[in-house]
């Protein structure tokens, strides 16, 4: 069951009582689904955003919409995929181009970002599962509840937490943020239609510059040697 799957410290700060139906549908939706099609990420690794990240780490947010919908290419990871996949999705190399302009950052082969993951980015998609070639064939099954009550359960922490808010999917979510005590950056989603939005939007650099302002500790963006 979904609900055995949430990590006990971000269980402790999520109202299971509340989401407990929505899960239980989840669970049911996602059962019938793999025994239908071939689903996205893995069993095992729907949760891995939280499971990488403990609340109480969480210095920064990056949105995404549902997993990347490729053989091999989801781990649970928004825009992150496991060492060893080639070509790397689009949106990932913008990503990737990005921090390197931005932060003059020298990129390893891999398109795993589970080293910010590990350093307190929580990379999470508004809707956790997808059918294989199907972008969006999860949405509003129930999903989109569950990551609202994520990005609630971070605003309610003391903060600052910087959320990165990238395309429409993830900016809705802005309501559930108490920009008071939070700082919020949007940028268009970094899919390759939309990149030149993204581009020069200098995200990494402008997460630190707003932790250092609150005098919190700043986020290693570097991917090298992970």
């Amino acid at each position: 069951m979904f609900i055995d799957e949430i990590p006990p410290d971000w269980a402790s700060e999520l109202d299971l009582v509340a989401l407990g139906p929505t899960l239980r549908d989840l669970d049911a939706f996602v059962a019938e689904e793999r025994r239908a099609h071939e689903m996205y990420p893995p069993p095992g690794e729907v949760f891995a955003a939280l499971c990488l990240t403990p609340f109480a780490a969480v210095k920064a947010v990056i949105l995404g919409q549902d997993p990347y919908h490729g053989p091999c290419k989801s781990h649970g990871l928004a825009f992150s995929v496991p060492d060893g996949v080639s070509p790397l999705p689009p949106s990932l190399r913008t990503i990737r181009a990005e921090l390197a302009a931005d932060l003059g950052l020298p990129l390893p082969e891999s398109g795993s970002l589970e080293g910010w993951a590990q350093h307190g980015v929580l990379l999470l998609n508004t809707v956790l599962t997808v059918n294989r070639g199907v972008a969006g064939s999860h949405r509003r099954h129930g999903w989109e509840t569950f990551t609202d009550a994520v990005v609630a359960a971070v605003s309610d922490k003391s903060g600052p937490v910087v959320f990165l808010l990238w395309g429409r999917a993830a900016q809705a979510k802005i309501k559930l943020i108490d920009q008071d005590r939070h700082v919020v950056l949007t940028a268009p989603h970094p899919a390759a239609r939309l990149a030149h939005g993204f581009r020069g939007s200098k995200p990494f650099s402008s997460a630190n510059a707003a932790l250092k302002s609150h005098s919190a500790p700043t986020i290693e963006w570097s991917l090298a040697d992970r």
